[in-house]
């Protein structure tokens, strides 16, 4: 499960510069930080377009994962595919041969601990890296002046740090896989199912922090203030 995670990057001319790509003069002006990235929130992924990567901004949620000619009701758009079952999934099987990409983060949300007293862990590179977690995308619905983009984050099981706090966890992709998941042929399904594994074991690390991010009003660098506790 991936339910919130962050990009907090300071501009997006870093971010660009790791993604190999550019921000045109009106992405860069949309572009900020994130503290707490929630479901139907625009984001930004990276896709494979004529053997390029290309950013844009999408929303979280996939709309047309049941295939209908009608958007799904916002509350209905998955947010997260099942590796295991990707290929065979109505909801899935179409983008995941053809509209694959890469949603760029720096950590994500698990909580842990008695329903009224949620305690977040924030898991993220030790390094304060990257990273980059597999997904699907669609356009859509055609019959739209502006078709919206929405995407999906695939997750499979947890690794061995994860698992004590959730048994999923988003597929990490590692940089030099990302063009193989953005680019490979759709007939190569074995290929692609190969990338998507747990991200190993000392990938990353899981920091308690303030209860400030349970609620999706806040969207700030206090979110991810240290609470007193050990790291995992």
């Amino acid at each position: 499960m991936c339910g919130r995670f962050t990009l907090t990057y300071g501009t997006a001319d870093q971010l660009a510069l790791e993604l190999g790509v550019a921000f045109d003069t009106v992405q860069r002006k949309r572009y900020r930080p994130r503290y707490n990235i929630a479901p139907s929130d625009e984001h930004w992924v990276l896709r494979g377009e004529r053997e390029a990567r290309e950013l844009l901004p999408c929303r979280w949620g996939l709309a047309h994962a049941r295939g209908g000619p009608r958007p799904a009701k916002r509350a209905a758009r998955p947010i997260n595919a099942r590796a295991e079952t990707i290929d065979r999934s109505p909801a899935f099987r179409e983008a995941f041969g053809s509209r694959r990409c890469v949603v760029p983060a720096d950590g994500y949300f698990e909580w842990t601990g008695p329903k009224k007293a949620r305690r977040p862990i924030w898991f993220h590179r030790g390094d304060g890296g990257l990273l980059l977690f597999a997904g699907l995308y669609e356009i859509g619905p055609s019959e739209l002046e502006t078709p919206q983009v929405t995407f999906t984050i695939i997750t499979t099981k947890a690794n061995r740090v994860v698992e004590r706090v959730h048994d999923r966890m988003p597929v990490v992709l590692d940089e030099g896989s990302m063009d193989e998941w953005l680019f490979a042929p759709a007939a190569d399904r074995a290929k692609l199912h190969a990338l998507l594994l747990p991200a190993v074991d000392d990938a990353l690390v899981g920091t308690p922090v303030n209860p400030r991010v349970n609620s999706v009003r806040y969207d700030d660098p206090e979110c991810l203030a240290v609470a007193p506790s050990m790291l995992l």
